[in-house]
């Protein structure tokens, strides 16, 4: 069975890109798609956010199963807080069915954060065992260690990391459990303070066997830095940014060249970054050319293709 290319570029140790876009809310999804098509041959996989800031938008899965259709790679988000465990496997098999392989485990935000603080939360799991979910499930089992009987699953899974939380001890702690649940790559939130990632490349990372991709977040204005500060807890944008895009001419085209600056620090770093930049996702490629990154190389085209045609003949 053909691995995805993001699993594929992860065995070959290159340096990993991703982006994400979000969903639509509504049933119109051509802004999602040009957006993404705007990414083919540029990043190894394209994330979809699953009710990200617990946001009513199109379910991840669906959207995912565009994307593949239109011969991209996407990365299938599936967060904790809206399925019981009886939904998240049928969800997870349902995505393999569909030859989606690559899926970040998350627990999902509060439900206060977003547009239905009356909706009814459900995390029955967390992240850690929705990993060891996934690991049973590609082992042939459920998670009541009951045989599937229509065969096993074969899914690329990660998780989330945040290298700049408040407490290192938990960091560490959350960390190694994921890795222990089977966690086989980790993209990070947005990263502000390259210093304290250094510090858990060396101290936490290292050694580990598995890819980190630094998160990083095209700043369109000052007034778009200030936000995030005002409302995403544990961000701190530096000043010495927030002045950088206010004395700019043309705040976006600095927002390009940090976000540049960014993946270049990063390729110092770590093995990959995970690139956001919210409805510019068109952006994405210019930032990477002026970071001096590459387009992927055919060979990791390759293993897109072939899934494909896996799946057209039905291996």
């Amino acid at each position: 069975m053909a691995v995805s290319q993001l699993q594929a570029a992860s065995q070959r140790g290159e340096f990993l890109i991703t982006a994400e876009v979000m969903p639509p809310k509504g049933g119109d999804t051509e802004h999602m798609l040009a957006m993404a098509a705007g990414l083919r041959g540029r990043v190894h996989g394209i994330n979809v956010t699953d009710g990200s800031r617990a946001v009513l938008r199109m379910s991840s899965l669906a959207a995912c199963a565009l994307l593949q259709r239109q011969g991209l790679e996407p990365v299938y988000q599936l967060a904790c807080r809206d399925r019981n465990q009886i939904a998240l496997q049928a969800d997870l098999m349902g995505a393999h069915a569909l030859g989606i392989r690559n899926v970040l485990a998350l627990t999902g935000d509060p439900v206060k954060a977003g547009d239905f603080p009356q909706a009814r939360p459900v995390f029955e799991l967390e992240s850690v065992r929705l990993l060891q979910t996934i690991q049973l499930l590609n082992q042939g089992l459920d998670r009541n260690q009951q045989l599937l009987t229509d065969g096993s699953l074969a899914l690329f899974p990660g998780a989330a990391v945040d290298p700049q939380s408040g407490s290192w001890s938990g960091l560490q702690q959350r960390f190694a459990r994921k890795l222990a649940a089977g966690a086989q790559f980790f993209q990070s939130q947005m990263i502000v303070d390259f210093d304290r990632l250094e510090k858990f490349m060396t101290q936490i990372a290292q050694g580990c066997g598995r890819p980190v991709l630094a998160g990083i977040f095209l700043l369109k204005s000052a007034k778009n830095a200030r936000f995030l500060n005002r409302t995403v807890p544990g961000i701190r944008i530096p000043e010495s940014w927030i002045t950088r895009l206010e004395q700019a001419d043309d705040p976006l085209q600095e927002g390009i060249t940090l976000a540049a600056e960014q993946v270049q620090w990063a390729r110092q770093l770590c093995q990959g970054v995970h690139l956001m930049a919210i409805r510019r996702e068109d952006l994405i490629p210019v930032i990477l050319d002026r970071a001096g990154v590459l387009p992927l190389r055919p060979a990791a085209s390759e293993f897109q293709v072939q899934s494909l045609g896996d799946q057209a003949s039905g291996r």
